[in-house]
């Protein structure tokens, strides 16, 4: 780091914004084959947050490539720098006080610990939105996994690029088995103690 770029501190830290909150700001990661899930949970999952007052933003793979990430490509090295930049913001938005929920196919397990690295792991629930390629396939409204069968997508993950399962997940869900409404409940389930502030008294 340029050693004339010194870290500033401010009066108000993510302590005090989350007590004007009233609610803990973490960063809640949705990780699977694209046509998973993931951005519906995502979707629907910050609705019932919003529903509660909790102060939430999600960050969307292909929305997040039409401005911040605009300049970058497919290949690995710009799929790791794709999620550091994304890390980078979540950690911001965490710091701002918000609930940050990230819908990204992210199929390496090295990258995805990075970004429990730079957020904290205090910080991150990992969620495995869990379906197979042939139900994924079937689903494929964007219709990129024809056009990766066809050789017109190269590095597509699940066709010509792995997708590594989760080690050890905080939750995960079956999209093939589970409802949205099932999937929703189970993650409120799980992610309810980590968004309550803790009592002092």
């Amino acid at each position: 780091m340029n050693k004339n770029v010194i870290q500033q501190d401010y009066s108000i830290n993510v302590k005090n914004r989350q007590q004007q909150n009233q609610h803990n700001s973490l960063l809640i990661w949705f990780t699977g084959l694209s046509g998973s899930g993931k951005s519906t949970l995502a979707n629907q999952v910050e609705v019932t947050l919003h529903q509660q007052d909790l102060k939430t933003y999600v960050l969307d793979g292909d929305n997040i490539r039409r401005g911040l990430n605009k300049d970058l490509g497919f290949t690995p090295e710009d799929r790791k720098e794709n999620l550091r930049r994304i890390a980078e913001t979540a950690k911001l938005f965490i710091d701002a006080g918000v609930v940050t929920l990230a819908a990204f196919i992210s199929p390496l397990q090295k990258d995805r610990d990075k970004i429990k690295q730079i957020v904290g792991k205090e910080n991150f629930i990992e969620i495995y939105v869990k379906a197979s390629v042939e139900a994924c396939e079937k689903r494929d409204v964007k219709g990129l996994y024809q056009k990766a069968r066809n050789g017109e997508i190269k590095n597509f993950t699940g066709i010509s690029a792995p997708y590594e399962e989760p080690e050890n997940p905080d939750i995960i869900v079956n999209s093939e088995e589970q409802t949205i409404k099932e999937s929703i409940q189970l993650i409120m389930d799980k992610i309810k103690t980590k968004l309550e502030l803790p009592s002092h008294g």
